[in-house]
C-alpha cells in the first residue's frame, strides 16, 4: 500500500552550509496545504531548527497570513519591541525597521521576555537586489563552541538588558508597550520582571535581567538563547555608536547589554559572540515567495545588509514561557 500525499515523508534537502530546505510545486490554495502538513513541516523543524519552503509562490499579506493561520494557528502580538514594525494584521508584522546598509546580528527574537516565541515564521514577497538572506545559526552549537570562561560567567550570571526611550531612536512606548499610559506601563513592567525609572525629561529607562542559557522546550538540549550581542553598543556601527554616546550619553543609550551584575561586556567578548555565531551560520538567498519556518528557542537569527527593495513578512507563534526552558537566573524564573 502506497503512502497518502499526507503521510508521505517530505523529501528535504539538508545542505551543509545552508538551512534545510523543501522544495513544493504550487499547491494552488497554499494555505490549505500549510494547515494539512502542518504537522510534518513542525516536525522538520525540531529537528532541523529551521526549515525552508520553496515553491508556495505566496504573493500578497493576505495570502501569508492565511499561511501563517494554518500553520501556527493564532499568532502573538508583539510586545517589548525595540525597533518599529509595520503591521498587516493581527501578529501579522513587516520585518524590524533597520537601516538596509547595516546587519542585524544573530539574535533570538524576543529572548529579554518572559514569554517569548517558540516558533518565528518568515514569508518573502519582494527579494532584495543583493544580500538581505534571514540567515540561521543553532544555539546548540554555538553554546558548545563558545569558550568555558565565557559561557561560565553567562550562565552563572546572566545577562542584562537596558534601554531608554527616546523619540528619535527604536521604538516608541506605544510600539513597544501597545500603550503610552504611564500607569498601564507601570504595571506591564512590574507583571513582567523590568525595573523601570522614570526620567526628569519624562523619558523611560528600564533594566530586565534575563539568563543566557535555557533548555529547549522539547528535546531538553541547552541552548544559547540571548541579545546579548546584537543589542550590545560594540556591535553598533562605529560612527552610530559615537553618535548615540555623544547626544544621550553612556548610561542613556537605547539600549544595551551588560554582564547579569551589571559589570560592562567589553568589545573583544561581544566580538567573540559574534564571531561565534558567524561560524556556525547558514544562509539561503530569498527569492519571492519563499517560506522559512525557524524554531526561535534553538535557532538565532539574523538579517544581512542588503541593496535594492526587500519585503519579508514576519509572524511569531507558540509562546512558551521562559521559566519553562529552565533559565539559569533567578529573575527570568518570575
Amino acid at each position: 500500500m502506497t503512502s497518502s500525499p499526507l503521510t508521505a515523508p517530505l523529501d528535504v534537502e539538508l545542505p551543509s552550509d545552508r538551512p534545510a530546505i523543501l522544495h513544493v510545486e504550487s499547491p494552488g490554495d497554499a494555505s490549505s496545504w500549510a494547515a494539512e502538513y502542518r504537522e510534518s513541516l513542525r516536525a522538520q523543524v525540531t529537528e532541523h531548527g529551521a526549515l525552508f519552503v520553496r515553491g508556495l509562490e505566496l504573493r500578497d499579506a493576505s495570502q501569508v497570513g492565511a499561511v501563517f493561520a494554518g500553520l501556527a494557528g493564532g499568532l502573538m502580538p508583539e510586545r517589548e519591541a525595540f525597533a518599529p514594525r509595520q503591521a498587516y494584521g493581527p501578529g501579522l508584522y513587516s520585518s524590524t525597521t533597520w537601516p538596509a546598509n547595516q546587519p542585524m546580528c544573530m539574535h533570538h527574537e524576543l529572548s529579554y521576555r518572559l514569554e517569548i516565541p517558540g516558533l518565528m515564521l518568515f514569508a518573502c514577497l519582494t527579494a532584495p537586489g543583493h544580500g538581505g538572506a534571514t540567515a540561521v545559526a543553532d544555539g546548540e552549537q554555538v553554546l558548545q563552541a563558545l569558550p568555558t570562561g565565557v559561557r561560565e560567567r553567562f550562565e552563572r550570571e546572566g545577562w542584562l538588558l537596558t534601554r531608554s526611550y527616546n523619540d528619535e531612536i527604536g521604538a516608541s512606548l506605544t510600539e513597544s508597550f501597545g500603550t503610552d499610559d504611564r500607569t498601564e506601563i507601570e504595571r506591564y513592567c512590574r507583571a513582567h520582571s523590568i525595573d523601570f525609572t522614570w526620567q526628569p525629561d519624562g523619558s523611560l529607562h528600564t533594566v530586565q535581567h534575563r539568563s543566557a542559557i535555557v533548555r529547549h522546550p522539547l528535546t531538553g538540549r541547552r541552548c544559547w538563547f540571548n541579545q546579548i550581542g546584537f543589542l550590545n553598543e560594540w556591535t553598533l556601527a562605529p560612527e552610530v555608536r559615537e553618535y548615540l554616546v555623544d547626544v544621550y550619553g553612556e548610561d542613556g543609550l537605547p539600549f544595551n547589554t551588560r554582564y547579569g551584575d551589571g559589570t560592562p561586556i567589553s568589545e573583544d567578548v561581544v566580538q567573540l559572540l559574534n564571531t561565534t555565531y558567524e561560524q556556525h551560520t547558514r544562509r539561503e538567498p530569498w527569492q519571492a515567495g519563499d517560506l522559512m519556518l525557524v524554531d526561535n528557542i534553538r535557532t538565532a537569527h539574523s538579517r544581512e545588509a542588503f541593496t535594492g527593495e526587500r519585503q519579508v513578512l514576519v509572524g511569531m507563534a507558540e509562546p512558551r514561557r521562559l521559566a519553562d526552558c529552565c533559565p539559569t537566573s533567578e529573575a527570568s524564573q518570575r
